[in-house]
């Protein structure tokens, strides 16, 4: 960014993303102008907010200025909107920087939104905090005066979005912002008091400060009848939070939602309650319909906090745990004090106590949604299922809840099931909840491991995300049933005395093969073994105790996360034509070569099968070219058609 010094003023260049964003607003068409109020009202609450966190232990902050709230102020004849806050207020450096710099705005990914879902509708643009520049939706010029807080200067910001702002200073008697709007020629609707009261009755009638409207008024009748200008109360101005459930409709719980998240679809489900224990405390949860473009950050904390109706905080991480990031919405205590900092909430019994609730409350929530409203909860599962399931692995106390919310793919059927309607399915005599872990559905369905067990009619859990093995260890068993992969080595299949006794003799009559087996892949195997899991392939690998499924190592490896590999154990299906072959082929002459050379192949069969790179592809390519050459060599090709088939065919 560059900036040209004046004696008086300043003019700098905007950052590229900013101006690539301004230029989408100006010169796109939109279907919704009308949000750029809510924003730039959403925007001036926040600073009356932060003001009056201030204010706690600055008290001198509201010496010239004791109102906190909002003015909305029209002029027709200047064909001007001017919305003016008695908050916080900006400095000079502050104005450039959040107004003409990426650092505040999150602009770089709301681009990247735009060109990914292929929107062009900026009510996306207040989830991503550049609420500012939609007001170039309805003005061709912005002008925004502010005083900082403690300051006794004032400053102009200036643009018209031709990609350059100016800054110089300016004069106002009191601390806060005026956002003055010069309306385009086609926008002047928003001039109209009665079109000014219904968006503020709409979208921002829970701001908890008063916001006045500049309304033009008739005093005196007759001959002595006259119009003057007053500011007038148009909002209700109270928490939201704090009124009867009874009294709020539907309808104002959303628009509250969009007012609190600048979200601009409604949420898909909330709750809101009151606790009178030992602590008292109100509460408004929201699960929004959409994940954050920031959901996996880890400051992505979703719930504000109060005091006695006073804001203190944006995202109070100790209210809610990581694993519920996604969760919206407001915690108003009695019971803290105003002046709480981040250390005091972090030793807070307090504290402890709210987030206990929320919690329980959270979950309530999601599991009255899966009950009332499947196709919601299937909605809020594709977007959030990654991030519920995290609380698996880092909070045993609500693993049977969150047991109960968990939904996966499975080989029953297309679509979701939760893990309660698999024990309900589950055949007689199963023993366990059996799943495979990989990399996708089509990566899994066909897996060897998985062979006895659609033998036997058992349903198995497909188990895709990068999260679901740890998840899987974390829950461990649902409704007293063990959670068991279908990769590891004791998969705990039910076997009569008979099953036993015959696997025990295939192992005796296999000893030769899986001793040699063992010993040319003694650098790769821990052991060979008769399966009892394979009816059509000729082998598998297995995950011994404390090892980590293939997929999983890759996942870490690619992060910089790799750790020693643990042997496998290769499992051996004795009535395969292969392994068969093998074995006589091993009888017959102890030295062949060939033997080697397809024990080799079969391990690198399984290593592809299980998901894990070869060390040597070339190797493996050689040897399949060999066995390919032999098979040809040895059965006949099919007799070439008459020539006058053919030129029948043709």
């Amino acid at each position: 960014m560059s900036a040209e010094t004046h004696p008086q003023r300043e003019t700098h260049s905007f950052q590229a993303e900013i101006q690539q964003l301004l230029s989408l607003v100006i010169n796109s068409l939109y279907s919704h102008q009308e949000i750029f109020l809510r924003e730039l009202v959403s925007n001036a609450s926040d600073a009356l907010d932060k003001l009056r966190f201030r204010s706690i232990t600055e008290p001198e902050l509201l010496k010239d200025e004791p109102a906190l709230e909002l003015r909305i102020v029209p002029d027709a004849d200047k064909g001007t909107l001017t919305i003016e806050d008695t908050g916080i207020g900006m400095t000079h450096d502050e104005l450039v920087k959040n107004l003409g710099t990426i650092a505040h705005s999150g602009s770089r990914e709301f681009l990247q939104a735009l060109a990914q879902k292929g929107k062009n509708d900026v009510q996306l643009i207040g989830q991503f905090g550049v609420g500012f520049y939609s007001a170039y939706l309805v003005a061709d010029r912005v002008e925004v005066v502010s005083r900082a807080a403690g300051e006794t200067s004032a400053w102009k910001w200036a643009s018209e979005a031709h990609g350059t702002f100016t800054v110089e200073p300016a004069e106002k008697a009191t601390r806060g912002t005026a956002i003055t709007l010069h309306l385009k020629a086609d926008q002047k609707e928003f001039l109209d008091e009665w079109k000014l009261k219904q968006l503020i009755t709409q979208y921002s009638d829970y701001v908890g400060h008063p916001i006045k409207l500049q309304v033009t008024k008739h005093v005196g009748s007759g001959d002595t009848q006259a119009t003057e200008q007053a500011l007038e109360v148009v909002n209700k101005a109270s928490a939201l939070w704090q009124r009867p459930k009874s009294e709020i409709t539907d309808e104002q719980y959303q628009e509250f939602y969009k007012h609190l998240t600048h979200d601009y679809d409604k949420p898909l489900a909330w709750t809101h309650f009151k606790a009178d224990g030992t602590q008292q405390f109100t509460g408004l949860l929201f699960v929004p319909r959409h994940p954050p473009f920031d959901l996996n950050s880890q400051q992505q904390r979703g719930v504000r906090l109060f005091v006695k109706r006073v804001f203190i905080m944006d995202r109070c991480e100790d209210l809610i745990p990581q694993w519920l990031r996604f969760v919206r919405g407001v915690i108003d205590s009695d019971d803290l004090p105003l002046n709480v900092s981040r250390e005091m909430l972090q030793d807070s019994a307090v504290v402890r106590a709210i987030r206990k609730h929320v919690v329980k409350k959270s979950l309530d929530l999601l599991e009255k949604l899966a009950k009332d409203k499947p196709d919601d909860y299937r909605a809020f599962w594709e977007s959030f299922g990654t991030v519920v399931k995290e609380g698996l692995t880092l909070e045993t106390e609500y693993r049977e809840k969150l047991g109960a919310l968990v939904r996966y793919e499975s080989s029953r059927e297309e679509g979701l099931t939760s893990l309660a309607d698999y024990v309900g399915r589950m055949k007689e005599g199963q023993e366990a909840i059996y799943y495979v872990y990989g990399e996708s559905r089509k990566a899994v369905a066909d897996s060897p491991h998985l062979e006895a067990l659609k033998q036997r009619g058992y349903e198995v859990l497909f188990m895709t995300d990068p999260v679901d093995e740890w998840a899987a260890q974390g829950l461990r068993e649902f409704q007293g049933k063990p959670l068991v992969s279908a990769l590891n080595a004791d998969l705990k299949l039910q076997s009569t005395e008979e099953e036993k006794k015959a696997k025990e003799q295939q192992s005796e009559g296999l000893k030769g093969l899986t001793d040699k087996m063992k010993d040319v892949l003694k650098e790769d195997v821990r052991e060979v073994r008769v399966s009892d899991r394979l009816t059509d392939s000729p082998v598998c690998l297995v995950v011994s105790e404390g090892g980590t499924p293939a997929y999983l190592e890759r996942l870490l490896k690619e992060r910089g996360k790799g750790m020693p590999r643990i042997k496998r154990i290769l499992e051996v299906n004795p009535k395969h034509p292969v392994i068969e072959h093998l074995r006589g082929l091993l009888a017959n002459d102890p030295a062949a070569p060939q033997v080697g050379e397809w024990i080799e192949l079969l391990h690198d069969q399984a290593l592809l099968t299980e998901g894990s790179p070869l060390s040597d592809p070339n190797r493996f390519a050689r040897r399949m070219t060999a066995l390919l050459t032999q098979v040809a060599t040895q059965v006949p090709p099919p007799a070439a058609p008459p020539a006058a088939t053919q030129a029948q065919s043709t």
